[in-house]
């Protein structure tokens, strides 16, 4: 997993998400920005079998928004097939 950054567009909004992956506890996090904002840690949540941004600074992340990003979070540490 390496640094990247992608656009998110929701309701005609773009968002430009920029995310950094780390280890914690042997599990996987990220560090995660949008349109250069404060940075927000996702971590996995297993009762909901998703990422979630953690932390009281997380509340001010809207839940399209949020989703999105652990949508994509996913998709960036789930293993892809080898051709």
């Amino acid at each position: 997993m390496a640094k990247t950054s992608f656009e998110i567009v929701l309701y005609g909004i773009p968002y430009l998400v920029k995310m950094e992956p780390f280890l914690f506890n042997e599990e996987p996090r990220f560090t995660v920005t949008y349109n250069n904002g404060p940075e927000y840690i996702f971590a996995r949540d297993v009762e909901m079998a998703q990422y979630r941004a953690i932390g009281d600074e997380a509340i001010n992340i809207p839940d399209d928004l949020e989703e999105a990003i652990a949508a994509r979070l996913q998709l960036e540490i789930t293993p892809r097939p080898v051709r």
